[in-house]
C-alpha cells in the first residue's frame, strides 16, 4: 500500500476495526501517522500500548463526520475484516467515505460468498456477522454510498477472502483495473444471481457433520483418543451443529493464553495450552481453522513424527 499510493510520513492512515494494533504498529514503525478506531476497550488498550493512538468507538457516520471536521481524514481507510459485522452497511459505507481525503483510498477484505457457497464453508457462518458479501453487492452498496470501486484482489485469508479498493466517485483519480469487471463475470458465470446456486448448501452441511460424527464415535469405540486444536469460531460453528461434547472430544488446545482454562461456548469443551499435546500425544488432533491447516500441521510436527493423525472436517473430512 505505501509503495502503490505512495503513502510517507506526510500521509495519513486509518485503521477501521484496528484490533490490538497489530497491523497499524507496522505503519508506526514506517513512522507514518496513523490511528484506528476500535470500540473494544481490552483490545484498544493493547492497541495503545504500542503507542498507537485509538478512537474508541464503533464507525458510524456521525463519528465520521465528527473526525472530519477535526481534520482528520485520511490518505488510507482500511477496514479488514469488519464489513460483513456491521449492522447498518450503508452508514458504515458512508463514514468510511467521509473519513477519506479527495483523492484517498479505501481498502476492505471480506470473506467471498462465491467461495463460502461453492466449497459449501457452512462453518464461517455465524451469529457476529450481518451479512455474507458477494463482489458484485460490494460494489453496488459502494456505489450507492458515493464510492467507485477501481480494483479487487483475491487474497487466502478465510478459505477465499477478497480485497476492495474503492475511492469518492466525485474526487478519486484511480483508473479502472480490468480486474474489477473480470470478477463480476466470474460471478455471474457461476449463477450467483440465481437461487439455483444457493440450493444443496443445507445438505451438504448435514453430510459433513455426519461423517464427522461417525468418525468420532468410530474413534471412541476404538478406544483412541481425539482433541482439538484451534478454540476459533469455526469450531464453535460445527461442535454446535454436530452436537459433540467433551465425551468426543477431549479438549481444544489454542496457544492464545486468554483462551485457555476456559471452555468452548456450547460445547463446554475445555480449552487447554499445547502443553497436554506434549505430554499426552493424542492419537487424532481435529484442526477447526481448516484455512491454516498447512501452519498448524507445520507447527505440530512432532506429533506427526509421533504417529498422530490431523483431520478436518470441513468441507469434507479429511485425515493425514
Amino acid at each position: 500500500m505505501t509503495t502503490r499510493f505512495s503513502l510517507t510520513k506526510s500521509s495519513m492512515i486509518t485503521e477501521v476495526a484496528a484490533n490490538d494494533g497489530y497491523l497499524l504498529q507496522f505503519v508506526k514503525a514506517r513512522a507514518i501517522p496513523c490511528y484506528g478506531i476500535e470500540p473494544t476497550a481490552s483490545t484498544a488498550n493493547a492497541a495503545r500500548q504500542k503507542g498507537i493512538e485509538i478512537v474508541q468507538d464503533f464507525l458510524t457516520t456521525k463519528l465520521a463526520t465528527e473526525l472530519k471536521e477535526q481534520g482528520r481524514t485520511a490518505d488510507l481507510v482500511v477496514a479488514n475484516n469488519v464489513l460483513a459485522h456491521v449492522p447498518d452497511i450503508n452508514d458504515f459505507s458512508n463514514a468510511c467515505r467521509l473519513l477519506m481525503k479527495p483523492n484517498g483510498v479505501l481498502t476492505c477484505e471480506f470473506p467471498h460468498l462465491m467461495n463460502l457457497i461453492l466449497q459449501h464453508q457452512f462453518d464461517t457462518i455465524y451469529h457476529e456477522h450481518f451479512s455474507y458479501l458477494s463482489f458484485g453487492t460490494v460494489l453496488n452498496i459502494f456505489a450507492k454510498n458515493g464510492l467507485n470501486v477501481f480494483d479487487v484482489v483475491e487474497i487466502g485469508t478465510h478459505g477465499g477472502s477478497l480485497r476492495v479498493f474503492a475511492q469518492c466517485s466525485d474526487t478519486g483519480s484511480h483508473s479502472l483495473e480490468p480486474r474489477v469487471s473480470d470478477m463480476l463475470e466470474r460471478e455471474a458465470s457461476t449463477g450467483m444471481t440465481n437461487i439455483d446456486f444457493y440450493l444443496g448448501f443445507q445438505e451438504h452441511a448435514e453430510l459433513v457433520k455426519n461423517d464427522f460424527l461417525a468418525f468420532l464415535i468410530q474413534q471412541k469405540n476404538q478406544g483412541k483418543s481425539v482433541v482439538g486444536y484451534g478454540a476459533a469460531a469455526k469450531g464453535n460453528t460445527l461442535l454446535n451443529f454436530a452436537g459433540v461434547k467433551s465425551d468426543l472430544i477431549k479438549y481444544v488446545v489454542d496457544r492464545n493464553p486468554h483462551k485457555q482454562n476456559k471452555f468452548m461456548p456450547g460445547s463446554r469443551i475445555p480449552i487447554v495450552s499445547e502443553d497436554r499435546l506434549k505430554s499426552e500425544r493424542p492419537d487424532f488432533v481435529v484442526i477447526f481453522p481448516w484455512n491454516l491447516r498447512d501452519e498448524v500441521v507445520s507447527q505440530l510436527n512432532y506429533l506427526k513424527i509421533k504417529g498422530t493423525k490431523f483431520v478436518t472436517a470441513v468441507t469434507n473430512l479429511q485425515i493425514e
